[in-house]
């Protein structure tokens, strides 16, 4: 795996905008730019027609039903990273680890915060 792109805002399709990612296998998270909200985040086979897909679908207001969101963001308000992967498989692989890692993130960030309230 190669590392983490810099976050990358979200291209203007009717301006002519392109999406900057591999042609090939890796992973892609998109945010909130004010929020830092993780709004998507998976591998793919293609990360560029991966994200290309999610920014069409936010053009047609079906970004929110895709994501059980509430409410459709604007795409200038997302922004996007990727990080390529040598195979599909080592693609999934590193989904699977990054999400856990995540996951174990907010565990110990929960624990800590409720630790802080009742040590009060």
């Amino acid at each position: 795996m190669q590392a983490w792109t810099n976050w990358k805002h979200f291209p203007d399709a009717q301006r002519g905008g392109l999406v900057e990612a591999p042609i090939g296998p890796g992973v892609y998270e998109v945010r909130h730019v004010d929020t830092g909200e993780v709004v998507a985040f998976g591998h793919a086979a293609n990360v560029a027609n991966a994200i290309s897909d999610l920014k069409v679908a936010a053009n047609t207001g079906v970004f929110a039903r895709l994501f059980h969101r509430s409410a459709s963001l604007p795409v200038n308000e997302l922004e996007y990273r990727t990080c390529a992967a040598g195979s599909r498989s080592e693609a999934k692989t590193a989904a699977s680890r990054l999400s856990g890692l995540r996951q174990q993130y907010w565990h110990k960030r929960m624990q800590l915060d409720w630790a802080a309230r009742h040590s009060r």
